[in-house]
């Protein structure tokens, strides 16, 4: 049994099939909310951004055109114009909160980390909030390029739609965001070393026997 297309279970959708609705939200749910939260950092209008996506895309759905672009990228654009209207009625930079990850509820299962394992776990974290930051901290034309190219994965051309865009745009301002990206990350990682250089080290216990 082949699985249907976007194309094919939004055609479903508009003949009356609910289950092609559930499908087609089950599918795109996820990616249209991490689009959103990357944008924003806001998990509540992520939240907001894709209930509007796809109460947009029952209402107007049927004024997607296929020869346009695919449906995905149909949607990130409806969710972008949601996103950019959200940013302007509310704080246009708001840091994205602490979410316990499958692998930190792993690991407090485990043997405490060894010092060497907590150095390099706490390295990678600040190295991906700074990342977070950095990305936040972009304009929204360069933001919306990076989180659909870099961490949405998307082709140039499905950016490009979902943009609506050409695609020498999408490149040229790719390539922009990801230097501001790289310059910001820096900056930042260098702000925490010097934090951390800054703050007086922890006193030895003494042990009498």
């Amino acid at each position: 049994m082949t699985t249907p297309s976007d194309d094919e279970l939004l055609q479903l959708m508009f003949a009356g099939d609910e289950d092609a609705f559930l499908t087609l939200y089950r599918r795109r749910q996820g990616p249209i909310y991490r689009f959103a939260l990357h944008m924003s950092g806001s998990p509540s209008i992520a939240e907001e951004v894709t209930q509007e996506v796809f109460l947009a895309l029952l209402r107007d759905g049927r004024q997607y055109n296929p020869m346009r672009g695919s449906l995905a990228a149909y949607m990130y654009g409806v969710a972008r114009h949601h996103v950019l209207r959200c940013l302007e009625a509310n704080q246009p930079y708001v840091p994205i909160s602490q979410e316990a990850s499958p692998e930190g509820q792993e690991s407090s299962a485990r043997e405490p980390a060894a010092p060497g394992d907590i150095l390099a776990d706490l390295t990678r974290h600040e190295r991906i909030e700074a990342t977070r930051r950095a990305v936040l901290s972009l304009p929204p034309n360069y933001r919306e390029v990076v989180v659909l190219c870099d961490l949405q994965e998307l082709s140039y051309a499905e950016a490009a739609a979902a943009l609506s865009c050409a695609i020498g745009t999408v490149r040229s301002r790719l390539h922009r965001a990801r230097a501001l990206v790289a310059e910001r990350v820096t900056s930042l990682l260098k702000d925490s070393a010097r934090s951390r250089a800054a703050s007086p080290p922890a006193k030895a216990a003494r042990c009498f026997v």
